[in-house]
């Protein structure tokens, strides 16, 4: 007798559903996030937060190896960057120091997930651009959104060192109302800014600095486990830091360009 024939079931594969989860799993470690700042539990909701920027890091990558990327994918990581990266650190900076701040506490809060929102919309209408020049696609407009949502959380980094140190000076100006006002706003700024920021992604680093490099980023892993807090806040000040250093390499890329360019034009026939 003949065996049954098997229904064959019909969508997609599992691989092609790994992205799409872990962008689920981000969505949930911002929202949990949230949740622990409601409970004043500030460690826990940093980890979070870190944890969804981690996964942000991870998940393009995973469709572009898996072959899995898809225009839902891309629609629903740019929703999950934006309650992640836009709504859970303003909400965090709202409890931490803002919340008995007055009226107008919540405005800074406001501007910064407006920006933010601003800045992904941008960046998502930039990927349907080809006319762009070839060096430009080493460069962000503005803030990327998950260096946004780390520099906007500098306070409370800064905060929970002070308190690892027993700096009770420190700790009282990391929550000082005004420090988390100016945080927003500027990172808000930065965001929708026209700011050439490095992709380092894109970026190639020099044969020489290679082993360099790899010291340093190990030496970082190791103060990321041993103080974790203080390793942050010094990443967002050094993130602050080369911003000028980015915009002057991409004038000069700009530059060399228009110059190539023209000699090209004045050439005869």
């Amino acid at each position: 007798m003949g065996r049954n024939p098997r229904t064959r079931v019909r969508g997609p594969s599992f691989n092609r559903l790994i992205p799409n989860i872990m962008t689920m799993l981000g969505l949930c470690a911002g929202l949990s996030g949230m949740r622990f700042a409601l409970e004043h539990q500030f460690e826990p909701a940093a980890v979070a937060l870190l944890i969804a920027a981690c996964i942000d890091g991870l998940d393009g990558r995973i469709a572009r190896l898996l072959k899995g990327a898809t225009r839902f994918g891309a629609e629903f990581d740019s929703l999950s960057d934006f309650v992640c990266f836009g709504v859970a650190p303003s909400f965090v900076l709202l409890m931490w120091s803002l919340e008995h701040a007055g009226r107008y506490a919540f405005v800074p809060c406001i501007l910064f997930t407006v920006c933010m929102a601003l800045r992904l919309a941008r960046f998502n209408a930039s990927l349907d651009d080809e006319d762009k020049p070839e060096y430009s696609y080493s460069f962000f407009t503005g803030v990327p959104a998950p260096a946004g949502a780390g520099l906007v959380l500098f306070p409370v980094f800064l905060g929970l060192e002070a308190d690892r140190l027993h700096a009770e000076g420190l700790a009282t100006f990391a929550r000082l109302p005004l420090v988390s006002a100016v945080c927003l706003i500027v990172t808000g700024l930065l965001l929708v800014s026209t700011l050439p920021v490095w992709s380092f992604k894109n970026f190639k680093v020099p044969a020489r600095y290679v082993l360099p490099l790899m010291l340093g980023t190990g030496l970082y892993a190791a103060l990321l486990v041993a103080d974790p807090w203080g390793a942050l806040a010094g990443a967002g000040l050094l993130y602050i830091a080369i911003l000028p250093f980015s915009r002057r390499s991409y004038h000069r890329l700009k530059q060399a360009a228009e110059e190539m360019s023209e000699t090209v034009e004045e050439e005869p026939a």
